[in-house]
């Protein structure tokens, strides 16, 4: 039996040890924009590749990299819409945690808190899994920060990392140049 049968439910196992949800979301991801991030000793960058459907868009309403606060920004490779209701839910994070203690929320909390969410939906009925990866960039008290974000809430940080399309070439190329780039 392929592992089509078990694909309508999120918690059901298939014979190989998967969620096939998670796996299709994966490949959302991987049908993406390649977008990557590297962090270096005073500061992070990102950057994302931005086509348009077609040429009668106005590119001003494609957003790929956006600030949650003024001092983390984040990019997405998969489904556009999914990365808008995390920007909404990251932004209401930190907004809350402002309102709290009247300062900006320190950027490993708001990778939990959106990791969290993605992988609260991994499990809950009548819900999907997100189509996204996130790479969230930011600088606070302890430096310049870079996190990768999956589809099944997994987290982890990285010195320069890459996601979507053609993320291996784009890891292999990181990889070479590490030296050459001092990374911290």
């Amino acid at each position: 039996m392929g592992d089509s049968a078990y694909s309508f439910s999120l918690t059901t196992f298939s014979p190989s040890g998967k969620l096939v949800q998670i796996e299709y979301a994966l490949n959302a991801v991987a049908t993406g924009a390649t977008s990557l991030g590297v962090k270096a000793k005073n500061g992070v960058v990102i950057a994302t590749e931005k086509k348009l459907p077609t040429c009668l868009m106005d590119e001003t309403s494609l957003q790929k990299i956006v600030m949650l606060t003024e001092n983390i920004a984040v990019v997405y490779s998969g489904i556009g819409p999914d990365f808008r209701v995390l920007c909404r839910k990251g932004r209401k994070a930190a907004q809350s945690y402002f309102r709290v203690y009247r300062e900006l929320i320190p950027i490993s909390q708001l990778v939990r808190e959106l990791a969290s969410v993605m992988q609260e939906f991994t499990q809950q009925g009548g819900v999907r899994p997100f189509g996204i990866s996130l790479l969230l960039a930011g600088f606070d008290h302890v430096g310049p920060q870079l996190y990768q974000i999956d589809p099944s809430g997994s987290y982890f940080a990285w010195k320069a990392s890459a996601i979507g399309k053609h993320m291996v070439n784009a890891k292999t190329f990181l990889e070479k140049r590490r030296a050459a780039m001092t990374l911290p």
